[in-house]
């Protein structure tokens, strides 16, 4: 295996570790949403960076799903959600852990989709 395959499967790894934590932090009581949000945009960050690295692009060192989205799409890999969709995470990676006021920008619903659905198209791209 080469060291960008294994680079790859690496951050896949991590994306469904963020994954877990996203989904157990769901189920905690009076938890703040921003903190279990935090783990789904990871995931989701972790996941294109993986396709990025696996497609032999260089991810910018950024937590801007939308930026990320849009570099995979500009070269034709086109990820299951407009960066625009995935963009609505953005605001978890950094701005709202520091941040007492608590904003619904996505429900837990979309959030699980959209996370299940870029690890599928991560892992149908770099273990196919």
């Amino acid at each position: 295996m080469t060291p960008v395959v294994e680079e790859a499967r690496r951050l896949l790894s991590l994306a469904k570790a963020d994954r877990d934590a996203f989904l157990w932090l769901l189920q905690g009581a009076g938890l703040r949403p921003a903190a279990a949000y935090f783990f789904a945009q990871q995931s989701i960050e972790k996941s294109l960076k993986s396709v990025m690295i696996f497609s032999n692009l260089v991810p910018s060192r950024t937590h801007n799903l939308l930026a990320l989205a849009a570099e995979l799409n500009s070269v034709g890999l086109m990820t299951p959600y407009t960066p625009d969709e995935l963009a609505i995470l953005n605001p978890y990676a950094v701005t709202l852990r520091y941040d007492d006021e608590e904003l619904a920008l996505t429900s837990p619903d979309q959030a699980c989709s959209m996370v299940e659905d870029i690890l599928i198209w991560t892992e149908q791209r770099i273990l196919a």
